[in-house]
């Protein structure tokens, strides 16, 4: 059986189911893609894990998870004004950290071409938020292709980078978590390594490559002019699609993933309404659109969440003087969440109520109780926020920041009040500590967040001389995205690199306070906060310990873990029940006769919850049966 990374790699004709993330890197293999950038971030991640199954020496481009979203935009930026195709790509709000490169590339002459992949998140299965990417077209004059399924995923950006070759402009592949994840057989083209030379093909002698005054201005033209004449490719494209099901009443313009839904909730349809699946969404085929308007007496535009397609093309019908009926988002729920089938059925439902039946939501109610996310057992974090918890008042104020800790403003730690963005936390603590006299500031902020975007705000508590106390997560990886490297942990993607120590840095920039504690020692954490809090200026606490799920799965596969677990010893409990409702290990729970018990299952013997029984009677299992 061939490995991923030989599939990736055989250069003949072939199908293999893969999800799009994995069709991805083909497509970028046989286009001859010479630079690949990312930072992790979810739904994206697969696609890096994709590259690693090519080895080094194999591997036909250079890769490299950058620090953030912001440099690895501007290293492919600068890999292709040299010559060389490029490809950056990234989770949805990964694109506002890298919006202020971003907006500037169709400004530019780039000469290799460069692909930027989105992962955008309807549904905000991992996002903060469900910002709709397809505003940054219009902002930044960029096209978006925008495929349904893997096998256009691998199509789509073939196409994309032939273009932005040919054109030498930036193009968008917009994906969203399904496309990402769903899974397809798709057919792989043949294809031939492209050699690469070394040369470098950078000259700014009949190029201007700095949009400073004057310059600005015949850049900009050329952006707008780029992508106007960009429509006429639009309009001819067959990645746009019409399914002629007969219906002149009614039309429905619909892409990506909408597209699959309205499919499967048409299936068994009689008196199917004609579908226009666009693969080019902006800018828009108006053309194409114009036909089918004047073809149907009504028209639903079917988009998941904001009305971008809609605004669009209404405003192309009033120009055109067009009198089809164009029927758009119906009420604020149109606007939230994927467009999986049930929620396509809904708002069709809503739009033509003859056609497609109303969802009888009694007939769809789950008797599944939710599961609350938590921390993974053994995490450093739990540890953290049970002893930081005791050394606060309740008065005092804490700030979270983005990573596997924003889970401490969940019960029962309920630490980190406040959320906004990747590295805001040292900036947002400073804001709520100014004119603040009585109630403390802290604020967390994980290790890989703080080299992706917390230095700025550290370096201003610093060079302002804020009054507050920052607490470093350090579990030694970028742990919610997959375990991804960061600069603090003496490996990249490609090779073993030389670490940067948190703590020297921090006393490097001129930080006063440091301390550094393992989150295992909950009563010397505890003693150390309460240090830290009380001192003038700002302070830093380092709360270290190695992410568990990763040292445990790394233990397994060198046949070096130990399967210890846990045991509560009955006679001794005094049900205060202090482990489970103020540490939280998910490993215990409660008998309705207010016993405390183990899930074996669940537990992974590290023993961070021996010190939180009061009455001592937690303890790892002896094989004779006693608590040790």
């Amino acid at each position: 059986m061939k490995s991923l990374g030989e599939i990736l790699l055989r250069k003949d004709e072939t199908s293999e189911i893969v999800i799009g993330n994995t069709a991805l890197v083909r497509a970028m293999i046989e286009a001859g893609t010479r630079v690949v950038t990312s930072y992790p971030g979810s739904p994206m991640p697969e696609t890096a894990e994709a590259i690693r199954s090519i080895s080094k020496e194999q591997r036909p481009f250079y890769f490299e998870f950058s620090t953030n979203e912001k440099v690895a935009t501007e290293i492919a930026f600068g890999a292709s004004v040299n010559g060389h195709l490029s490809t950056v790509f990234f989770k949805s709000v990964g694109l506002n950290v890298a919006a202020d490169s971003f907006v500037q590339l169709a400004l530019m002459k780039l000469k290799g071409g460069m692909v930027v992949v989105i992962g955008d998140d309807p549904g905000a299965n991992s996002s903060q938020n469900e910002q709709d990417n397809r505003h940054y077209a219009h902002l930044s004059y960029i096209p978006v292709f925008e495929p349904s399924n893997p096998q256009e995923v691998y199509e789509y950006y073939k196409e994309a980078a032939k273009l932005s070759q040919e054109k030498e402009m930036p193009v968008i592949l917009r994906l969203s978590t399904h496309v990402c994840h769903a899974k397809q057989k798709v057919n792989f083209s043949s294809y031939k390594q492209q050699e690469f030379d070394s040369k470098p093909r950078f000259s700014s002698e009949n190029e201007n490559y700095v949009p400073i005054t004057s310059k600005v201005f015949p850049m900009k033209r050329r952006a707008l002019k780029r992508i106007k004449d960009f429509k006429s490719y639009s309009n001819k494209s067959d990645l746009n699609k019409i399914i002629d099901n007969g219906n002149k009443d009614k039309g429905i313009i619909t892409m990506g993933v909408p597209y699959l839904s309205l499919r499967d909730v048409m299936e068994d349809m009689d008196n199917k309404p004609d579908i226009l699946k666009l693969g080019i969404i902006y800018p828009l085929p108006e053309d194409v659109i114009m036909e089918f308007l004047k073809e149907h007496k009504e028209v639903k535009i079917l988009e998941e969440l904001d009305n971008v397609l809609e605004k669009d093309i209404k405003a192309l019908a009033f120009e055109e003087n067009i009198e089809t009926e164009i029927i758009g988002k119906k009420d604020i729920d149109d606007w939230i969440n994927e467009y999986t089938p049930d929620k396509v059925q809904d708002v069709m439902s809503k739009t033509w109520p003859s056609l497609f039946k109303k969802i009888n939501s009694k007939n769809h109610e789950k008797n599944v109780e939710n599961r609350p996310a938590q921390l993974c057992p053994g995490c450093g974090h739990r540890s953290a926020f049970y002893a930081i918890k005791k050394a606060l008042s309740e008065e005092d104020i804490t700030v979270a920041d983005i990573g596997c800790h924003t889970l401490g403003f969940l019960p029962p730690y309920e630490m980190g009040e406040v959320l906004l963005s990747m590295g805001h936390s040292t900036s947002t603590g400073t804001g709520l500590s100014l004119f603040n006299d009585s109630r403390k500031v802290v604020s967390f902020l994980g290790d890989s967040t703080m080299f992706h975007a917390g230095l700025p705000g550290i370096v201003n508590a610093i060079f302002n001389d804020h009054n507050l106390t920052l607490v470093i997560m350090e579990n030694g990886t970028t742990a919610m995205t997959g375990h991804q490297n960061h600069p603090g942990t003496g490996s990249n993607f490609n090779e073993e690199v030389q670490p940067i120590p948190i703590k020297e840095m921090l006393k490097g920039f001129g930080v006063k306070n440091v301390y550094e504690i393992d989150t295992y020692a909950q009563t010397k954490l505890k003693e150390v906060m309460e240090k830290a809090v009380e001192e003038d200026g700002f302070s830093v606490v380092i709360a270290t310990h190695p992410c568990m799920l990763k040292f445990t799965r790394e233990a397994r596969s060198k046949g070096a873990y130990k399967d210890n677990k846990v045991e509560i010893d009955q006679e001794v409990c005094h049900q205060i029940h202090e482990c489970v409702k103020e540490f939280g290990c998910p490993s215990f729970s409660i008998t309705e006769e207010g016993k405390v018990f183990v899930n074996k299952d669940l537990c992974i013997g590290d023993g961070s919850c021996i010190q939180t029984c009061p009455v001592d009677a937690i303890g790892l299992e002896q094989s004779n049966g006693g608590n040790k």
